[in-house]
């Protein structure tokens, strides 16, 4: 049986400089998000807009997702180097993007119940003012949006320099879910101001009243599909689901390719993901080889440097 120590690989990748960029990024935008939706809130009940109240709540939600972004991001630096965390405390990280996801498709409940209520009880509307109030959210959705690109950027170029150049496509993009849950909250908004603005001009414009409650729901269907996503990705990795990942592919073509073909096969492999695009394996090998070592087979995985832990037992069959 042989392993491959893990703790120097925990301490120098869980918390590194572009977590604490996209930390503080999270913070900013938790705030700015947060004053935004009492204006929103505000505006749309003195104004009686729907579509703009619905925008309101649904920005509400996303400043405490967005708040659980960042707390994420600090409890994962503070546990960065404690001991009773096996694998590090990236999956924090992923929790917190599962929670935001969670809470993205409570928003959109809400949301088509309040618009359902609207359609079945319309009330007037004051469009030029609640127009100004929305569009002033568009542009704090889109600040927001610029300020997590920037983290993502500085995220992705950390990134790069940790996977010291490799070559596979799957590993170019290890997508920091938790900040990546942060960026669909403010994009949602986006998206829920830019209908809001449309409904609103709707009625403006040409008296269609209906348009303001079922561009809520349209806006609610949106957050609904994107949620759904997150939930996949998020849950695929707190659940450890990686065996259908190009890595297990690759760890198999190491070990029963080659010289060793005809000689050595695996009889049990577990993968699953420590960090962004770092993996642990543990892999029972049944061979004729004599000479086959676990060192051997380690340092033959180590053209994968994704692989940042491996357990490997080796099995002798009688010639």
């Amino acid at each position: 049986m042989h392993t491959h120590d893990l703790s120097n690989w925990t301490h120098e990748h869980v918390f590194d400089a572009g977590n604490r960029a996209a930390e503080r990024s999270t913070r900013a935008v938790m705030w700015i998000t947060a004053a935004m939706m009492v204006v929103e809130i505000a505006a749309g009940w003195w104004f009686n807009s729907m579509a703009l109240l619905a925008d309101g709540w649904h920005m509400s939600s996303h400043a405490v997702a967005i708040g659980l972004s960042a707390f994420a991001y600090a409890a994962a630096r503070r546990y960065a180097r404690d001991p009773r965390f096996a694998f590090g405390t990236w999956k924090i990280e992923i929790l917190g993007g599962f929670a935001s996801a969670i809470f993205l498709l409570g928003v959109a409940a809400m949301m088509v119940f309040g618009s359902v209520e609207r359609i079945l009880a319309p009330q007037p509307i004051h469009y030029q003012e609640a127009m100004i109030v929305a569009a002033l959210g568009l542009v704090v959705n889109i600040v927001c949006a610029m300020i997590l690109g920037n983290a993502h950027d500085h995220h992705g170029h950390d990134d790069y320099h940790h996977s010291h150049g490799h070559a596979h496509d799957h590993d170019h993009h290890h997508h920091d879910l938790n900040l990546k849950s942060a960026y669909l909250h403010v994009i949602a908004d986006a998206a829920t101001s830019v209908l809001a603005i449309v409904a609103l001009a709707g009625g403006w414009l040409y008296g269609w009243s209906w348009l303001d409650p079922v561009m809520g729901i349209v806006g609610a269907t949106l957050v609904a599909v994107w949620a759904k996503g997150l939930l996949i990705e998020t849950g695929k990795v707190l659940l450890d689901r990686e065996m259908d990942h190009p890595v297990v592919a690759e760890i198999r073509e190491v070990i029963e390719t080659g010289a060793d073909a005809d000689a050595t096969r695996i009889a049990d492999l577990h993968v699953w993901r420590v960090g962004r695009g770092a993996y642990a394996c543990a892999v029972s090998i049944v061979t004729h080889n004599p000479n086959l070592t676990a060192e051997r087979v380690r340092e033959q995985l180590a053209v994968h440097e994704e692989i940042v832990h491996s357990t490997i037992e080796i099995q002798r069959c009688c010639t």
